[in-house]
């Protein structure tokens, strides 16, 4: 293993993985958020960096990716990916997409008391996945970070995180609520179908109407007012963001097409009172002008 630096391509794995320190064990066991554990990250993209080192600020986190040349932050550990499998806890931070796949291959490889969680946007379809492939041994929780790393450029505290139980496991997801408490996080704890269907609203428009703003490449302004300024934040936050994301968000999400439908309706029914009003204002101009004109002509005589 190596502190920091660029990610390299995994070529040899450790055939031991790596002990368990006492305080992970009491951790594991009694579901204490006290001490410290081994973290792995699973997927060092935008978010996976980014939140790896957000916990590296209390534990020792071991990160891995499949993709070489990704920065890793210098207090997060470069290590193999089955040193990362049987860490005292997985968080798995790869797209929505990829997940069912990713799952697939690495879950014969983690050990039973490694406990695995996601970090997906949408909450249905990743709590199926975890709930079909492992074991119902295995410790799983869902969870959502709702924030990323623009939204939570001045830290952690106060930022909402979802913790979904899977299989009904609800002590296992509170006592995970306690370790994010923790963090400073403002915990909320929901089913996934729940979860998923508030995000389409709360999190989906948002990226619709960011990718919506963002097309039309708006640009800072010395006479911007606050409202255009929170636009272009809302642009910064979403744009920034992978296309796979605002993608699998839409389509991983069952209620993403029918809040779509919501916005192409209330669009349209805007442009519509607009039509209607400017038809309104212009017949009575004409009105007014044909009134007009009879007054000022020629008397009868």
């Amino acid at each position: 293993m190596r502190r920091g630096g660029t990610l390299p391509r995994s070529t040899v794995r450790p055939t031991d993985a790596s002990p368990r320190t006492e305080q992970s064990l009491c951790f594991l066991a009694a579901g204490s958020m006290i001490g410290s554990m081994t973290i792995g990250v699973y997927g060092m993209g935008r978010f996976g960096a980014f939140w790896a080192d957000a916990l590296s600020a209390r534990h020792h986190v071991i990160g891995y990716n499949r993709s070489p040349g990704r920065e890793i932050p210098e207090r997060v550990t470069v290590a193999e990916e089955d040193e990362v499998l049987a860490s005292d806890a997985l968080f798995l931070c790869v797209s929505i997409s990829s997940l069912e796949d990713v799952v697939s291959r690495i879950a014969p490889r983690i050990p039973d008391n490694t406990v695995v969680l996601d970090t997906c946007s949408v909450k249905v379809h990743p709590v199926q996945v975890l709930a079909r492939t492992f074991p119902r041994s295995q410790s799983l929780v869902g969870t959502h970070p709702m924030f990323g790393p623009d939204s939570a450029r001045d830290g952690l505290s106060g930022l909402p995180v979802v913790v979904c139980p899977v299989e009904g496991k609800r002590e296992l997801a509170r006592q995970w609520g306690g370790f994010f408490g923790e963090l400073g996080l403002d915990v909320h704890f929901m089913e996934a179908e729940e979860h998923d269907r508030e995000a389409a609203f709360t999190q989906g428009i948002a990226h619709l109407i960011g990718r919506v703003l963002g097309n039309l490449e708006l640009q800072a302004s010395p006479m911007a007012t606050l409202g255009y300024r929170k636009l272009l934040d809302v642009v910064e936050q979403t744009c920034n963001d992978p296309w796979q994301l605002f993608v699998d968000l839409q389509r991983y999400n069952p209620y993403s097409s029918q809040v779509q439908s919501d916005v192409a309706r209330s669009f349209e029914a805007v442009f519509s009172s607009l039509r209607e009003e400017e038809g309104r204002l212009r017949d009575e101009e004409r009105r007014n002008s044909l009134g007009g004109s009879r007054q000022e002509g020629w008397p009868k005589g």
